[in-house]
């Protein structure tokens, strides 16, 4: 099955942010951080079920490199994967499941 993706408005303000800390800390690992995080929506888009329920409708998918999480729920009626939240594993994440 094919699914196409959407994001909550906050997303972007999730990858905003922490793309300006990568950028404080080296040049380039912004860069670095934008594609890990496409590749790990990818892989998402591949086999989102493969990814267990962790709360609510809520999956968790983690990039390879960054220790970021990725939260998504699947509306199987629309045939879309929507990304409610990207943010580091470190910060309390009961403020995301606010997001829903």
């Amino acid at each position: 099955m094919t699914y196409s993706v959407q994001f909550f408005d906050e997303v972007i303000n999730d990858i905003q942010k922490a793309k300006i800390w990568y950028k404080s800390k080296r040049e380039g690992l912004e860069i670095e951080f934008s594609w890990a995080i496409e590749d790990a929506i990818e892989q998402v888009i591949k086999m989102p079920v493969s990814y267990a329920i962790r709360y609510k409708t809520i999956r968790i998918a983690h990039p390879k490199v960054f220790a970021y999480n990725i939260h998504f729920y699947i509306d199987e009626i629309e045939n879309v994967i929507v990304i409610t939240a990207i943010v580091h594993n470190k910060r309390n994440q009961d403020f995301v499941e606010n997001r829903l």
